[in-house]
């Protein structure tokens, strides 16, 4: 999925474990219980992108720090 366009894309509950997102736009998008561990994120836009604590990211992202917003 490296470069791949998902803005605004709806991935609730979406497994992308191990995924390769490089450079990827996922601004928008909602991955509330989305499970991202593993997932290679280098240089993915997540700007407004939405998750919850169910979402899961790889060791050490901060996903507030690139953009995305934390929902109830």
């Amino acid at each position: 999925l490296s470069g791949a366009n998902l803005r605004w894309a709806g991935l609730v509950a979406a497994n992308l474990s191990g995924a390769i997102l490089l450079g990827a736009n996922l601004s928008g998008a909602i991955l509330v219980g989305a499970n991202l561990s593993d997932a290679n994120l280098t240089g993915t836009n997540l700007l407004a992108a939405y998750y919850d604590a169910d979402t899961k990211w790889p060791a050490d992202f901060d996903p507030e720090a690139a953009g995305a917003r934390l929902v109830d």
